[in-house]
């Protein structure tokens, strides 16, 4: 057994809009970096923690996780369409593991992800299907939460499960740091937008155009400093790799949902995909961390990082 991690912002705007070329650049010349660290390690199997938007989970039925037994890509943002590479065996596996840990955990036998499960994928190895996947979902969208110790503690039942395997494991978690889209929050949606959070799965293609036109008009806006969203928040982003960093990670069970919103935006809580990400690596061992970048990018709306991390 040999877990490495990569943790990564994701953008639908990486996939449709085209930044400043310096920001271009100095995104691309992080993922290469992590790319490069994947291909050193070579995994034989990954454990994917990401998000969704609405376009895989839904109001209907909201569970905090699940682990998924099969998974497709929807295509939303022009990301990749079509099945996952996923090991069901091991996938049933790992969420018996995670339910005889006494946490409870949804399980999918065709789990529909979106460009926020994708993009690490594509970036890291080029194509969905390239790897063995196991994609689990955390909610991050859609109060109410799961608190950050439940989350701290899944990946950790996760990174138990793994170091019994023979294989060398890739953990990604994917999610944005401080930012705070035009996604609808339920508590203040139109009727319309209310029976999409219920369920809007399989739009229509003009009703997911303009929905997505919306969040790169958005951008553009939030760009000049024009947008009527939550700024960044630089300082909040550096604290949360500070202590990934420094492996105290119970020092995040504090954390509420309440106050990540009030300080980083609502979409600061796909911040638990890296949380447990961490705590799935700290399973097998103390780590270090072996490289990081952070830059806030207007552009994509997104506090924008990537870390890598090996166990010592």
């Amino acid at each position: 057994m040999t877990l490495a991690l990569v943790c990564m912002s994701h953008s639908p705007l990486l996939e449709v809009t085209t930044p400043p070329e310096e920001i271009q650049k100095d995104v691309d010349a992080a993922f290469a970096v992590a790319r490069k660290f994947v291909e050193d390690f070579d995994p034989e199997l990954v454990v994917s923690f990401a998000p969704d938007h609405y376009n895989g989970f839904f109001y209907e039925l909201m569970p905090p996780f699940c682990v998924g037994y099969e998974a497709v890509g929807v295509g939303d943002y022009g990301s990749e369409e079509g099945p996952l590479n996923v090991p069901t065996a091991v996938a049933k596996d790992l969420a018996q593991a995670i339910i005889d840990a006494d946490l409870d955990t949804a399980i999918s036998l065709k789990m529909e992800i979106d460009h926020g499960a994708v993009q690490p994928l594509e970036v890291l190895f080029g194509s969905i299907a390239a790897k063995p996947v196991i994609p689990i979902f955390i909610n991050s969208v859609a109060p109410p939460f799961a608190s950050m110790r439940r989350v701290r503690q899944l990946g950790t039942a996760v990174g138990n499960y793994l170091k019994t395997l023979d294989k060398r494991v890739l953990l990604i978690g994917s999610g944005g740091l401080s930012h705070d889209p035009p996604v609808p929050q339920i508590a203040t949606a139109t009727p319309e937008q209310k029976a999409t959070l219920l369920n809007g799965r399989h739009p229509t293609a003009a009703a997911r155009n303009e929905r997505q036109q919306r969040v790169i008009e958005t951008a553009a806006a939030f760009a000049k400093g024009k947008a009527n969203i939550m700024d960044l928040n630089p300082e909040w982003d550096r604290q949360l790799l500070d202590i990934l960093a420094s492996g105290e990670l119970e020092k995040l069970d504090t954390w509420t949902a309440a106050e990540m919103a009030a300080s980083a935006g609502n979409s600061a809580h796909e911040v638990r995909t890296w949380v447990a990400a961490y705590n799935a690596l700290r399973a097998a061992g103390e780590y270090t961390v072996t490289s990081e970048y952070y830059r806030p990018i207007p552009e994509f709306i997104a506090g924008f990082g990537v870390t890598t991390a090996v166990v010592k």
